[in-house]
Order: structure tokens, then sequence, then C-alpha cells
């Protein structure tokens, strides 16, 4: 049956604050207002509404041409789920969705979602106002090769393979060698600590506020996500004191450092699993050694419980008392590197972390002071993730500040290769952020690549996919040369959607001047020192220099969406100030125009837009005389940024 053809209009929106008040997630207890409109509905209107403590129906109200119902959100974090039931001539019909607008059916479909946090929740301003930069250690500087050379001879005495490059420019192994059967992450390039404290001044040129080092402690291999000694600098990076040393010398310069925590397993070639007996007294060899606890043995020594099967990772048991000690103790690792200068941490597999342990953790990182900041690894949505206790509690506001945003990664990468349109972003966009609370939303470290990820020049050139081609077929790609200027054309437009929207943008090291690489160790290549693409740096420079100095685009409001099936277009905006930007995916230059009242989405949709001015485009000094209406050319598979003059 057409429902349609019976009932002529009924419409909720969860995006449109006329729909649904207050926008996205709301704090405990918050009265929530939500209605529909209708017309030629003569029957009953219910609101379902599903939480924790199950499913109800509440009446609803005509008001004009909606019906309205108002109620109290949970009194605990947590999620609640809605839709409409209409009753009419003795039949029910269900209206349901799962972001935007939803569909009149006759059975029960998604449900949209209202994510419940602590109304104490904040996260650190410095933080949610920062530029971050990634660095992989190895890869990043070498400050001599005299630090290289001892690094090396102490694995080596440990019998550990270390293959040294000795020139910087070669490409990383990806394949076994010196008579392995199977690859191994044993060669080292010597990037240490110190040739990150001689790149200072860059980072500082360039507009960096934040570092997010991959891990720096001791380990088997040159990723170090097989920690030896938690309590150690890898010898190949350098010394506590070099650490300590980087740390200040950055503050001085206003920049942070946040250091990558890998606590769900630890090597096992480690001093506490220590398989190969190398540091004694580790779990496999002595089931009286104070780490035994610590590993999940089905039948020790040989079997245990490794990640995700990897006989070198072996998993910890995070709940056993004396590794939470050691971890998150009043004396444990997380204090002694806060202490020594770090600001913060990043968990990696934070979705394999229980949430208690997460807890413990936060409390730990905010107790060596508030201003700490603690991000996750997680893949998805934040808000409604799943795991072996339930719904994970990210987003609550009792444990990650926030996480590493690879939906946006997605949602904008597909965008710039043409695989999905203007209108594809919107919806992935604003989905995200209608499940997270703002402080958490606003802490996102928003990024295009990573270690873990094919870095994005690559994969705007049509790089192969790392899941489906092998390491080789992956290095034997090499873009032609108007293939490889397209694919940084597009990249700078991903830059500039990065820099602008909500959430703090992350620079994977050498991103900035047009490093390329496929999927692990090739995303690792070492910075081009000596052969960057200046242009590229510069454009990077001038991005981050427009969101250091506008307020707007750090803290305003925000309107966006897609203004077309090729262009996507961002507004920042606080009452005085306003930037536009506009990106088109298309191959040809498409002519756009902003027409505020059509990007009403989201908490901002009902604060008004100042867009009437003089405006001058970023990049190319175009002048615009501008009333209700922004109209511009914008470039192929390009951008442009209009900012009012009056506040430049």
């Amino acid at each position: 049956m057409d429902v349609y053809n019976e009932i002529m209009y009924f419409q909720h929106d969860s995006l449109d604050i006329t729909y649904r008040r207050p926008q996205g997630a709301v704090k405990a207890n918050e009265e929530v207002t939500l209605s529909v409109r209708t017309a030629d509905i003569y029957g009953e209107v219910f609101l379902l509404l599903q939480d924790r403590m199950g499913e109800r129906l509440l009446p609803m109200w005509p008001v004009g041409d909606r019906f309205t119902v108002r109620f109290s959100a949970l009194e605990e974090p947590g999620l609640m789920f809605y839709g409409f039931l209409l009753r009419q001539d003795g039949r029910e019909y269900y209206y349901c969705g799962s972001s935007g607008r939803g569909e009149l059916r006759e059975d029960r479909g998604e449900l949209w979602q209202i994510t419940v946090y602590d109304p104490d929740f904040a996260t650190p301003a410095w933080f949610r106002q920062a530029v971050a930069y990634q660095i992989f250690p190895d890869r990043f500087c070498r400050s001599e090769r005299a630090p290289m050379a001892a690094g090396a001879a102490y694995h080596q005495r440990m019998e550990r393979k270390v293959f040294l490059h000795r020139d910087w420019a070669e490409e990383p192994l990806y394949s076994p060698h010196g008579g392995s059967r199977t690859y191994a992450p044993d060669d080292y390039f010597g990037g240490d600590l110190n040739g990150i404290r001689e790149k200072l001044p860059y980072l500082e040129e360039l507009g960096i506020t934040c570092i997010y080092l991959n891990p720096i402690f001791e380990a088997d291999s040159n990723h170090r996500y097989n920690t030896a000694d938690y309590t150690r600098i890898d010898p190949l990076l350098g010394t506590e004191e070099d650490f300590r040393t980087l740390c200040a010398e950055a503050k001085e310069r206003g920049i942070r450092i946040i250091l990558d925590g890998v606590f769900s397993h630890t090597g096992a070639d480690s001093r506490y699993f220590d398989k190969r007996n190398r540091y004694g007294n580790g779990a496999y060899h002595h089931t009286d050694s104070p780490y035994f606890s610590w590993y999940r043995f089905s039948r020790w020594p040989e079997r245990y419980e490794c990640w995700w099967g990897f006989d070198t990772l072996p998993n910890v048991e995070e709940k056993e008392p004396s590794y939470g000690a050691f971890i998150h103790g009043p004396e444990g690792v997380l204090h002694k590197w806060l202490e020594a200068g770090a600001s913060g941490w990043r968990l990696d597999v934070a979705d394999e972390l229980p949430d208690c342990f997460i807890r413990d953790v936060r409390s730990r990182v905010k107790a060596e002071g508030e201003e700490n900041v603690l991000l996750g690894e997680v893949w998805d949505d934040c808000s409604n993730k799943q795991g072996p206790e339930g719904r994970r509690g990210y987003v609550d506001g009792n444990e990650l500040d926030s996480a590493m945003n690879y939906p946006l990664r997605t949602g904008i990468l597909r965008y710039l290769r043409g695989e999905e349109s203007a209108f594809d972003l919107e919806r992935r966009l604003w989905s995200l952020f209608e499940n997270y609370p703002k402080p958490f939303r606003d802490a996102c470290l928003n990024l295009l690549s990573s270690h873990d990820e094919t870095r994005a020049i690559t994969c705007l050139a049509g790089g192969p996919d790392r899941f489906s081609a092998t390491r080789a077929e992956q290095a034997a790609f090499h873009p032609d040369g108007p293939t490889l200027v397209r694919a940084k054309r597009l990249f700078l437009a991903g830059t500039a959607l990065q820099l602008l929207l909500p959430g703090v943008p992350c620079i994977y090291y050498g991103d900035e001047v047009g490093l390329t690489g496929g999927g692990d160790p090739l995303n690792r290549r070492p910075y081009p020192w000596g052969r960057e693409d200046l242009v590229m740096r510069d454009t990077v420079r001038t991005l981050i220099g427009l969101r250091q100095g506008s307020e707007a685009i750090r803290s305003g409001h925000l309107r966006m969406g897609a203004i077309s099936g090729k262009c996507f277009a961002l507004v920042r905006y606080t009452e005085e100030e306003c930037v536009v930007l506009m990106v088109n995916q298309s191959a040809v230059p498409v002519s756009a125009a902003i027409y505020p009242s059509l990007l009403y989405k989201g908490e901002d949709g009902e604060v008004p837009v100042p867009l009437s001015g003089q405006y001058t485009e970023l990049f190319t000094g175009e002048s615009l005389r501008v009333r209700s209406v922004l109209s511009a050319l914008v470039p192929a598979e390009g951008y442009c940024i209009y900012r009012k003059e009056t506040n430049l």
C-alpha cells in the first residue's frame, strides 16, 4: 500500500532546530522538545521513545500545524532513540529515520538517536583551538648519525635485528630481507627526538600548536607499538632528558606534545612478557613473575591471548590491579611522562580497552592537570559503538575527551575522489555532528592521513587499495605528473575543509609538502627535506594562518551543506566576522551561490549570518560585494575562501 496516497503530509527533520530543540546531543536531565509537521491528519500522534528503561509512547499535542511533545533526557549519560506513531482510521503508521528527515511507513524502521552526556563534560580549550601535527618519530628528522649508531648498538646487544638506512631518501623496506622469510619492521632511518627539536622553528612557522607523537618507548620495531619498556625512551630516539628538553622548548614556542599510549598489549620481547628471556623475570618464563597476572595464558607458556592473533603482541589484562597501578597509578607510566612535559595521551585501539580502564586513565590524566587531553583511536561513530560489555561510553564525559576522526576523513576523501556527491558528504558530517556532544565534537582530531592509512594524496591520485593490493603493487604506484598535480590540488581543497570544520585539524608529517605513500609501511616514508613542494607548504601555512587568526573559524557558529551535487560550502561566523568556503569536486569550474537560509541545519540554524559586506578571496585577492547572497566561480577541483574585509 502507498501510505502517501492516504496521508498528505507528515514531516520531522532531526537537523532542523524548529523540529528538534536542542539540536544534537543533550545534557543529562535537559528538556527536549520534538515536533512533527502535519496536514490532513485527524488521528492520534505519539512519540515512540526507547532508552535503557525500555520503550514507551508519549502523547503529542497539536499546536498549529504541528504535534509537539516535551520530555526530560536521561538522568545519566546514555542513548535515547525515537520515532513517531500515527493512529488513524484504526490503522498504525510509523515515521522513522536516522538523521535528518524520515519517512512514513507501515512497519517500524530505524530510529533517530539522542546522545545524553554529563553536563559537566568539558574539553581543554587550548586543544579545541589547536592545529596538530602527527609525527612518526623514526621518519621525521635525524639530528645526526651518532645517536642512531649508539641506539642501534643497544638493540643489537639485545640480539635484535636492526637494519640502518644510510640514505634518508631511501624507500622503507616493505618485504622480507636479510634471509628472513617474513616481513619485519626492523629498518630504521634514525629520526630522533633531537631531530624533532631542531625542526620546532619550522613547525612554529607552519602554525602548529600541538604535536602528536607515535610511540617513543623502547621496542623491537620501528613503529614501537610492541612496547618493551614503558619507562624508557627508545635509545634510537634519545633519552628521557632529550624528551624533557623537547617538551620544554616546544612549550616555549606555544606547542604542546601528546604521546601514544599502547596499553592493550605489550611486545612479546619486553621486560614484562620477555619471551626471548632478554630481561629476566618475565611472565613467559616465570610463573612467580610480578607480571605473570598481566597476561592471559590458556596453557603456560606456549598458549596466550594475542592482539589480533600476532604472537609477538600478547594482550594484557587491563583489569588486573597491579597492571592498573603500573599504568595509571599515582607513580605510574602516565604520571611519569606527564610530569616530564607531555600534555596528554592518545590511547591506541581504545575500543579494545575496557571502559573502566579508560575511566581510570582519564582520572589520572586529569589529576596531573585539568588541561591535559585524552584521545582515543576509534574508527567509527564514537557515540553508539558496541563492545563485549555493551555500549561504549567514549562520549559520555567521563572517558575520552575525543577521538581520531576517521569518519570525517572517509567522507572528505570519497567526496573529493568523486565517489560521493556533496550531498553525501553533508549527510555524513551532519550525522556525526548530530550524535556527538559539542565538547567532544570540537575536540575531534580531524585527519586526512595517518600512519595506519594510505596517504591522502595517494588516495586522491587513484592509488591502489591497501587491503586488496600487495605492498609491492602499492610501492609500484607512481602517478604521472598531471595526475599528481590534480591530486595535490584536491588535497589542498580537503585541507581547507579540514581546517575550517569544527574540531582539531591534524596534519600527518610531510602531507603539507606533497609526501605520498600507500599502506603501512609506505605511508611512513621519511620527510623529504630539501625535496619539498614549497608551493604546497606555503598554501597550507596560509590556510593555517587563516584559522589561527579567525575567532569565527576557531570557535564561531557553523552553517554547512551541499549547494549542488558537486559543491560543498561552509560558513563560519560570529556576530561581526564571516568566512565562507566553497569546494568543487568537478573537473570544470562551477558557478555557486550561498543562500544562508538554505543551510539551516544544526544548532546554529536560528543564529543570523552576517553575510552582507565587502569580501576578499584569500588567494586571488578578488574583491566581492555581498548583500544577501554570495555568488562566485569555484575553480575546477578546487576551492575559494572569502572573508569580510572589515575583519582582516
